[in-house]
C-alpha cells in the first residue's frame, strides 16, 4: 500500500495536532473564495461542474446498485434532476465489510495519509462543493463556500487529528517485567492492536451536509472503519461528490474503494432506520430532529451512536455599554441563513423594566425595537439581504413561521423577498414575536427551527438566566449568549452555563457571532445536555470508534 500521502501531509497533520492542544486560531484551508488561492478559473469551473450534473445520473461504481433515486429540489427553484445509485443493503454492506479488512489492517499513518489526501482534494474543489451546497441547502453562496467547504474541511481535519492522537497513545508493543525477589523476574512481550468497530453510518442533514457530516466521516475512516454516507434526500450532491473523491483516493492508495460508499434515497425515504439496525453497522453519526435522534439512541443498540439533535438557544440581555452594536450583532445572527442553523438564537430574554446602557436606560420596548430595527435594516435591500438570508430549505420551515405568527404580539413580521438571481427562490425574512416569561412558557420552550425569534419579558436578569439555562438542561441548547456590564452577572451566567452544559458567549460585538463555531478552538455542542450526546470535537468523539486488542507472550 502507498505511504506517500502521509509523507506529503505530515507537516499539516503536525500543525493540526498542535492546534487541538493550544486551542488558538488556526485554519488549514482558506475561507476566502479567491482566485489567487484556488485558481483564477476555480469559481467558473466549479459552477460549470455542478451545472453539468443537472439532469444526469451520478454514477458511483459500487456494489448492490439496483436502480436510481433522487428527488432533490433546490430552494432557489433550480431544476436539478440528478439521480444516484439506489442500493441493496444486502449486497452493499457485506462488500463494504470485505473491503474494510485491508483498510483496518493498514497502519495509522497510512490511514491518516489517505484521509489527509481526501481533505486536500476536497479543498481544491471547494467551489464545486460550494455550488453543490448552495443549490441543495439554500445557503447563501459565501456561507456555502466557507461552511460547506474550508470550514467543513477544517472540522474533518480536526477529527483526524483527535483520532490520530488517541490511537498513537497506544504503544505498538511493550516489555513487561515484574520483579520476583530472589527468583528470576517474570518477563513478557505485549503487542497492542488498534481494531476498528465495523461500518460507520453517517446520516446527514439537509442544511449542513458537509459541515456536520465530515467530523463523523473522517473520525470513522481514520480509525479503520468503512464509511457509508446516507445523505438527507434533499441534499445528496455535496455528499456524493465527497464519496466520489474519497473512493478515488482509496483506489490510488491501493485500497478497495468500497471502504467508502453512498446510500442515497428520495426525500422522505426510510433507509436510515433500516441501515441503522443492520448488524454490520457499528457506528452511527446523526444530525437531525429530536425524534429521529432519540429513536437511534434507543434502538440501535449494536452501534455507538453520536447524535446532534435540536435545542433551544437563548440570549440573556442584562445591560450593555454599546447596545447599538450589540443589537446589530444579534440581528445578523438572527438573519444568517434565515435562522436555519442549530446554533441560531431563538429566545431573547429581557427584564420587563428594561436594561442599563451607557448614558441611561432602555425600556423593554426600546430593546426589542433596536433588535427589530437591526433585522429590518439588514433585509431592507433584497439584493444584499439574500446574500445573508439564503433560501428556506424546505416548506416545513415556512409552515412553522406561519404557525408562530399566532403565538404572541408580532414585533416584526416575516415577509417574502424576491431573489434577483433566482425568481423561484423561497426567501423569507425573520419573524420576531413578543412573549411573556410566565404566560407563554409552553411556546418558547419548544424549538421553532427557522426564522422565528421570541423576545421575552422577565421579572429580572436572575429569572432570565434561570429560565435560559433550565431550558438548556431540560430541552437542550448548543449556544447561549449573555450581554451585561456587571461582572457578577457574567460570573453567574458562566456558572449557569456550566450547570446547563452549554457553551457561553459574552458581549459579542463586531465580527464574532454566537451561531458561528471555529474548528480547532471552539467545541461545537458539549454532549452535556439533550441537544447532543457528543461534541465536535473531543477525545470521546473518536475513542469509541476503535478498540484495543492485545496479545502477550513470555519473553525469549
Amino acid at each position: 500500500m502507498s505511504s506517500g500521502f502521509f509523507a506529503s501531509h505530515r507537516e499539516t497533520l503536525e500543525k493540526a495536532l498542535r492546534a487541538i492542544e493550544e486551542r488558538g486560531y488556526w485554519s488549514c484551508y482558506s475561507e476566502m473564495p479567491s482566485g489567487k488561492i484556488y485558481g483564477e478559473t476555480a469559481n467558473d469551473d466549479g459552477k460549470a461542474a455542478v451545472e453539468a450534473r443537472y439532469n444526469t445520473y451520478f454514477d458511483i461504481d459500487q456494489p448492490g446498485t439496483v436502480g436510481k433515486v433522487g428527488s432533490e429540489a433546490s430552494p432557489f427553484g433550480t431544476k436539478l434532476g440528478i439521480t444516484y445509485p439506489k442500493i441493496d443493503p444486502n449486497v452493499l454492506l457485506p462488500a463494504m465489510v470485505k473491503a474494510s479488512e485491508a483498510w483496518g489492517r493498514a497502519s495509522i499513518d497510512e490511514r491518516a495519509g489517505v484521509c489527509m489526501e481526501i481533505l486536500s482534494r476536497l479543498n481544491k474543489r471547494s467551489f464545486e462543493i460550494a455550488y453543490a451546497v448552495h443549490q441543495t441547502t439554500g445557503q447563501p453562496f459565501m456561507m456555502a463556500f466557507q461552511a460547506g467547504g474550508p470550514h467543513a474541511q477544517d472540522r474533518g481535519l480536526e477529527a483526524v487529528a483527535y483520532a490520530y492522537a488517541e490511537m498513537k497513545r497506544v504503544p505498538a508493543t511493550a516489555s513487561w517485567v515484574k520483579p520476583q525477589g530472589k527468583n528470576p523476574p517474570l518477563s513478557m512481550v505485549k503487542t497492542y492492536h488498534i481494531v476498528p468497530r465495523g461500518v460507520g453510518l453517517v446520516i446527514g442533514c439537509c442544511t449542513f451536509p458537509t459541515w456536520n457530516g465530515y467530523p463523523g466521516f473522517f473520525a470513522s475512516l481514520i480509525t479503520g472503519n468503512a464509511v457509508l454516507s446516507k445523505p438527507h434526500g434533499g441534499a445528496i450532491l455535496p455528499v456524493a461528490l465527497t464519496v466520489a473523491i474519497a473512493r478515488d483516493v482509496l483506489r490510488e492508495a491501493g485500497f478497495d474503494p468500497n471502504v467508502v460508499c453512498l446510500a442515497a434515497e428520495d426525500v422522505g425515504g426510510t433507509l436510515a432506520p433500516e441501515l441503522a439496525l443492520r448488524p454490520e453497522v457499528a457506528i452511527i453519526d446523526f444530525t437531525g430532529s429530536n425524534a429521529n435522534g432519540t429513536w437511534l439512541e434507543t434502538h440501535a443498540h449494536q452501534a455507538r451512536v453520536y447524535t446532534e439533535k435540536a435545542g433551544v438557544n437563548c440570549i440573556v440581555i442584562d445591560s450593555a455599554q454599546d447596545f447599538k452594536s450589540a443589537a446589530r450583532n444579534i440581528a445578523f445572527s438572527l438573519c444568517l441563513y434565515t435562522g436555519q442553523m442549530c446554533t441560531t438564537p431563538q429566545n431573547i430574554f429581557v427584564p420587563r423594566d428594561g436594561i442599563n446602557v451607557e448614558g441611561g436606560k432602555l425600556s423593554f420596548d426600546d430593546v426589542a425595537k433596536a433588535i427589530c430595527d437591526g433585522v429590518a435594516k439588514m433585509v431592507s435591500d433584497p439584493a444584499r439581504a439574500v446574500e445573508v438570508l439564503g433560501a428556506i430549505q424546505n416548506e416545513g420551515v415556512a409552515e412553522r413561521v406561519a404557525r408562530a405568527r399566532g403565538t404572541g404580539e408580532i414585533l416584526l413580521d416575516s415577509k417574502k423577498l424576491e431573489h434577483p438571481q433566482y425568481p423561484g427562490a423561497r426567501v423569507m425574512t425573520p419573524l420576531v414575536v413578543k412573549l411573556d416569561a410566565k404566560k407563554d412558557a409552553e411556546t418558547y420552550k419548544q424549538e421553532w427551527f427557522g426564522p422565528v425569534t421570541f423576545i421575552i419579558a422577565t421579572d429580572s436578569t436572575a429569572e432570565s438566566l434561570k429560565i435560559a439555562t433550565g431550558l438548556a438542561s431540560e430541552r437542550g441548547a448548543i449556544t447561549f449568549s449573555v450581554y451585561s456590564t456587571d461582572d457578577k452577572v457574567l460570573a453567574a451566567a458562566e456558572e449557569a452555563a456550566i450547570a446547563g452544559g452549554v457553551a457561553l458567549s459574552c458581549n459579542l460585538l463586531g465580527g464574532v457571532f454566537v451561531n458561528q463555531s471555529a474548528a480547532f478552538s471552539d467545541y461545537h455542542a458539549t454532549g452535556a445536555n439533550p441537544a447532543a450526546n457528543s461534541c465536535l470535537c473531543d477525545s470521546d468523539f473518536v475513542a469509541g470508534r476503535f478498540r484495543v486488542v492485545q496479545s502477550r507472550k513470555h519473553a525469549a
